[in-house]
C-alpha cells in the first residue's frame, strides 16, 4: 500500500516535543469558532459531517498543502471542501461572502480589527 504524505506512522521522527505544534495552548478566536463550525455540522441534529469524512478531507489535501496549513486550517479547509462535496455550499457563494468580508474588515486580521460601517472612509 502506498504511504501518504500525512502518514508518519513507522518513521523515524526523532523525539515528541510536548509543547510543540498540538501542545496545550491559548486557542484564538477564529481556531474557536472552526471547532464550533465542526461541532455543529457533525452534530446529532444535522449530521451533515462526520469526524471520518474530516479525517478524509485533511489527509487529502495533498503534501503543500498539508504542510504548510496548521492544524485548525486544515480542520477548516476540510469542512469547507465537504460542505462543496455536499452541496451545502456553493464555490460561488463561498467566493461572494469572502469578497464580503474581506471589504468589510480591514488588513491584519479580523481578531483585532472591528468591521467597517458604511460610510466609513477608511
Amino acid at each position: 500500500m502506498l504511504r501518504r504524505h500525512h502518514d508518519m506512522g513507522g518513521l523515524k521522527a526523532g523525539p515528541v516535543d510536548p509543547f510543540g505544534p498540538g501542545a496545550e495552548h491559548d486557542y484564538a478566536p477564529w481556531e474557536k469558532k472552526v471547532d464550533a463550525i465542526l461541532r455543529l455540522v457533525s452534530d446529532q441534529k444535522r449530521q451533515i459531517m462526520t469526524v471520518d469524512e474530516l479525517r478524509r478531507g485533511i489527509e487529502e489535501l495533498g503534501p503543500g498543502v498539508y504542510d504548510e496549513l496548521s492544524y485548525y486550517e486544515r480542520w477548516i479547509a476540510s469542512v469547507t471542501n465537504i460542505l462543496i462535496e455536499k452541496g451545502v455550499i456553493e464555490i460561488d457563494e463561498l467566493g461572494r461572502r469572502m469578497a464580503e468580508i474581506t471589504e468589510a474588515w480591514p488588513a491584519g486580521g479580523v481578531a483585532e480589527a472591528e468591521p467597517r460601517t458604511s460610510g466609513d472612509p477608511s
